[in-house]
């Protein structure tokens, strides 16, 4: 017993020790990027010019942890409007130069500002007139010093027990590259709509991309009915319209009402004759609509503002051109 007594209170030890270091890990990171916000100062406003004056791309190169640090950089700036790529610096010197030209930006990232892999490659970047940002942790480091823009990113420790892994060091710099990358995004002007051509794959792609004429279904395979139709005959055309409505439209095409499965629950509530009954006694007057150059989401927005399941497409005349309920948009991922 004192054996299985003493082992479960070796492992709550454990356990107390593995969730204090990593609260631990979490404080030193978290204070390493709030130490970040005084240094952004006119160094930073001078790498911002360097890339918005940038006739050509910014080349974004490291090694090591800084180099996959670099990676992330680089795709987050070409994903919102500054276009960017990855250069391994050990690859550089063999071949991979000849990737940049004069007319680039080299972003370089090295915690101890001393890489020799990326020192290697800089009087060969100045050589061609190209222009030089550092991101190192060390700001009398050779790499600081060549640069024409320095971002300072050191930090106290590491959060390493050891203080010898990068760890708070490349969250610092992480950090840096997204508050650059986002100055510029906002310095030029790029909108949602703009992320969104560059991500047409992912959701937001979809949901900023997709517009209603996209989804819905044309009105050759909308049910439609006039006014004076009998309401027998319109619920016919409700059913094989597989829709759960029917547009209602007067003899200019124009959409004066909607019968739906909720109208005709309430018909049945109010025992009214369904045989002898025209569809203008029960349906929907005015009923929600929308363009068909509006974007998918926003009929979506108001199919669930208004709890309706359908929505009628209309042209500025109020002309019936279409229709879409919630099942287009699930297909369409829009939802």
């Amino acid at each position: 017993m004192n054996q299985i007594s003493s082992s479960a209170t070796a492992g709550i030890a454990v356990r107390t020790e593995a969730l204090e270091l990593a609260r631990r890990v979490l404080r030193i990171e978290a204070a390493a990027i709030s130490n970040l916000v005084d240094r952004i100062d006119d160094e930073f406003l001078r790498a911002l010019e360097l890339i918005l004056h940038c006739h050509g791309r910014v080349i974004v190169s490291g090694i090591g942890k800084s180099g996959h640090i670099a990676r992330k950089i680089a795709a987050t700036l070409a994903s919102t409007g500054t276009p960017a790529y990855f250069v391994h610096a050990a690859e550089a010197s063999h071949g991979d130069l000849g990737m940049i030209t004069r007319d680039d930006v080299l972003l370089a990232l090295s915690n101890s500002g001393e890489s020799e892999e990326l020192l290697a490659i800089v009087p060969l970047i100045k050589r061609q007139g190209g222009k030089l940002i550092a991101l190192t942790g060390n700001p009398q480091s050779s790499l600081a010093r060549e640069a024409d823009a320095h971002l300072d990113g050191r930090v106290e420790e590491e959060a390493c027990p050891l203080n010898l892994a990068p760890t708070a060091s490349t969250t610092a710099a992480l950090a840096l590259g997204d508050a650059l990358a986002v100055a510029l995004l906002d310095a030029r002007g790029f909108s949602a709509s703009d992320f969104a051509r560059s991500h047409p794959g992912g959701t937001l792609g979809r949901r900023l991309l997709t517009h209603v004429r996209d989804v819905m279904r044309v009105i050759d395979n909308v049910p439609c009915v006039s006014e004076t139709t009998p309401l027998t005959q319109a619920l016919l055309a409700m059913t094989r319209g597989g829709m759960g409505m029917t547009a209602i439209i007067d003899d200019q095409q124009r959409v004066a009402g909607i019968f739906t499965d909720g109208d005709l629950r309430r018909t049945l509530e109010k025992n009214i004759d369904l045989r002898s009954a025209q569809v203008a006694e029960v349906m929907t007057r005015n009923p929600r609509t929308i363009g068909p150059d509006a974007l998918a989401v926003e009929a979506a927005e108001l199919m669930e503002q208004f709890k309706v399941n359908q929505i009628i497409v209309v042209d500025t005349e109020r002309r019936l051109v279409g229709a879409l309920n919630t099942h287009d948009l699930l297909r369409a991922k829009v939802i």
